[in-house]
């Protein structure tokens, strides 16, 4: 586990920082997917596989699974111990499925960013996390701070493509 003996009572200015821009990226995130019906939160408005619901779920996948490595870095495994159901289970994690709601994936992307949120209270940001092995990590450890802008990256990317999916739909804007 990473986290220090004692959380402090005040955020330093670096913990708050982080979790200013984790809120700023969430709001947009989240925002872009106002007055959404559940049939327009799985519509295809693009080129892309993506839809605003399977966006909505795959970034709550990625928080928690980061999260978790933040915990305990062994929950993420090597790519090459993959299974066929691990990505089975990745391919549907883009996807609002039939028996899925905007509105549920919303409260459990809340509470995914509510852990979140503890942690960057509580972790150690210079403890160094041994990454899994995949073709994606040119290094072989990450900082705990550098996961949390990872997560910051990946929240921020994935709000810009939902401002383009949400304006192909119905030309809604998250931004002017």
């Amino acid at each position: 586990m990473t986290t220090s003996a004692t959380a402090p009572a005040v955020l330093d200015t670096e913990r708050g920082d982080l979790l200013a821009m984790l809120g700023k990226a969430r709001f947009f995130l989240r925002f872009t997917v106002r007055n959404l019906t559940d049939e327009q939160a799985r519509q295809r408005s693009t080129a892309s596989e993506l839809t605003l619901g399977g966006l909505i779920k795959h970034v709550a996948g990625t928080e928690r699974g980061w999260a978790d490595f933040l915990v305990d870095p062994s929950s993420m495994k090597d790519m090459d111990a993959m299974t066929e159901a691990d990505f089975a289970a990745r391919d549907t994690e883009f996807q609002l499925l039939p028996d899925e709601t905007l509105a549920d994936v919303l409260a459990a992307y809340q509470q995914v960013a509510d852990r979140t949120d503890a942690l960057v209270g509580t972790v150690d940001l210079n403890a160094e996390l041994t990454l899994p092995a995949a073709p994606w990590f040119q290094e072989r450890a990450w900082s705990a701070r550098r996961v949390l802008m990872h997560i910051v990256a990946e929240t921020t990317q994935h709000a810009g493509h939902a401002d383009i999916i949400r304006e192909s739909l119905d030309g809604q804007k998250t931004m002017g």
